[in-house]
C-alpha cells in the first residue's frame, strides 16, 4: 500500500501569487476597488465575453448581489434545484423570497427544464440555473421558459469558470451569472467570487449596490462631484491583496483547466469498465470529455455500498467525499422553501454520489492509483 496521503483537495499555487500580492502593497492600496481588482475584471469580460464583472468576496455575496438586482422581494418565488449548494437558497431567503425545489435530471444532475413550468405561478420571479460540476444546464429551454414567462435567469456558475456551451462561456446566458473562486475551485483566491452582469440595463445598478449602495463608481469616474447613499447595497468588494492572487490564477485559467481535463479523461476512461459491468454509473460528459473537469464523481449503486468505499479508500490513504445533503431535506428547507413533487432523483444522487480527488498539480499517477484500489474493492466485494 501506498503510504503518500491523496487528499480530495489541494489548493494549487502557479508561482506568480506573492509577487503580484507585494505589488498590490508596494501600490500603497489594499482596500478594494484597485489595480488589480480592474485587471481581474477585465480579464473576465475579456475571455467570458460579459458587458461587466463585478469582482466580490465569495460566490455567496454575487448571489446577494444577484437576488438585489432582480429586484427579489417577499413573497417572490424563484425557482431553482434543491441538489446544490445552501448560498444558492440563502441568497433569496434573505430577501423574503420563497425557494421553489425542482428536481434535477438523471444525466447531467442540473435542474430538470421539464420540470420547471409546472413549477412556475403568478409568484415566480426566477430561475437560478445551478451547473453542477461545470456540465452546462440546457440553457436553450431555461431561456425559452423565461422569456415566454417574463422571468429573470440566474446562472450559479460557482464550479463551472472558463467551462462554455457552443462556444459561449457559462455564466453568460443568463441576465447575471455568479462565479466562486474558493479554494475547492479550479482557479482561485481562497475565498472570491465575481457576479457577471450580462444585461448592460443592470450595471449602474450593479455597481451601486457593489459599493454599499453609493454612486462612489461614477464619482470615481468624474460622473458626479460627490457620491452619496443612492440605494440599498453592502460591502461587497475584495481586497486588493485577493484580487491580486486571483489575477496570478486567472493568467493561468485555462491550462490549469487542460491539466484537470486529461485528470479527468483518465480517470473516465480507466473507471469504463466498472461502469460496463454494472458497478457504477460514470458522470455524463459526452466521449468522457468535460467542459471544466471540476469535479469527477461516481454514482454508487446503494448509500450502503459508497460509505463500505469511502472507508476502503480511505484504509489507503484516499480520500473520497459525497456531496450535498438535500435542501428541500433540510431545517431550513423545510422552514422557508416548498418542493415541486418528492424530486426523487436528487434524493437518489445524493445518496449515492461519490467525488473522487480531484486537483490541479494531481498526476496521472494519482488518478490510476486512486482506480486501482476501487477496482480492489469491488474485486472484493464480488468475491464476497
Amino acid at each position: 500500500m501506498n503510504n503518500q496521503i491523496i487528499p480530495f483537495n489541494k489548493p494549487f499555487v502557479v508561482g506568480k501569487e506573492l509577487f503580484y500580492i507585494a505589488q498590490a502593497v508596494m501600490n500603497g492600496g489594499i482596500a478594494g476597488d484597485g489595480q488589480f481588482t480592474r485587471l481581474c475584471q477585465e480579464w473576465l469580460e475579456v475571455n467570458l465575453g460579459c458587458p461587466r464583472a463585478l469582482l466580490t468576496h465569495s460566490c455567496t455575496a454575487a448571489l446577494e448581489m444577484a437576488a438585489i438586482l432582480a429586484d427579489i422581494g417577499p413573497g417572490d418565488e424563484v425557482i431553482m434545484p434543491s441538489f446544490t449548494f445552501v448560498s444558492t437558497a440563502n441568497a433569496f431567503v434573505l430577501r423574503g423570497a420563497v425557494p421553489v425545489f425542482v428536481d434535477v435530471r438523471e444525466d447531467t444532475l442540473n435542474l430538470d427544464e421539464r420540470l420547471i413550468e409546472a413549477a412556475i405561478t403568478e409568484k415566480t420571479k426566477a430561475i437560478v440555473a445551478v451547473h453542477y460540476a461545470g456540465q452546462p444546464c440546457d440553457m436553450a429551454a431555461l431561456l425559452h421558459l423565461c422569456d415566454k414567462h417574463g422571468l429573470i435567469l440566474i446562472e450559479d456558475a460557482a464550479q463551472a469558470i472558463l467551462a462554455r456551451e457552443k462556444d459561449r462561456a457559462l455564466g453568460t446566458f443568463g441576465h447575471l451569472g455568479c462565479l466562486s473562486f474558493h479554494e475547492t475551485k479550479n482557479v482561485i483566491s481562497g475565498e472570491g467570487g465575481a457576479l457577471l452582469i450580462n444585461d448592460p440595463k443592470l450595471i449602474e445598478r450593479a455597481e451601486i449596490i457593489w459599493q454599499k449602495g453609493t454612486n462612489r463608481k461614477a464619482f470615481s469616474r468624474g460622473e458626479v462631484s460627490k457620491y452619496t447613499w443612492v440605494d440599498v447595497g453592502s460591502s461587497f468588494l475584495p481586497s486588493e491583496l485577493t484580487a491580486a492572487f486571483l489575477y496570478a490564477q486567472l493568467e493561468q485559467g485555462e491550462s490549469i483547466n487542460v491539466h484537470r481535463r486529461a485528470l479527468y479523461e483518465s480517470y473516465y476512461h480507466q473507471l469504463e469498465p466498472l461502469e460496463a459491468d454494472g458497478c457504477l454509473t460514470l458522470p455524463c460528459a459526452p466521449g468522457g470529455k468535460p467542459a471544466n473537469a471540476h469535479i469527477f464523481y461516481i454514482l454508487m449503486r446503494s448509500n450502503e455500498a459508497r460509505g463500505e468505499l469511502i472507508a476502503f479508500l480511505r484504509e489507503r490513504g484516499i480520500y473520497a467525499v459525497f456531496h450535498y445533503v438535500p435542501l428541500h431535506d433540510s431545517p431550513a428547507g423545510l422552514r422557508y422553501a416548498r418542493s415541486v413533487g418528492q424530486l426523487p432523483v436528487t434524493q437518489e444522487v445524493s445518496a449515492s454520489l461519490l467525488r473522487l480527488p480531484l486537483y490541479s498539480d494531481m498526476t496521472i499517477e494519482q488518478v490510476t492509483e486512486v482506480c486501482e484500489a476501487i477496482f480492489q474493492f469491488f474485486a472484493g466485494t464480488q468475491k464476497a
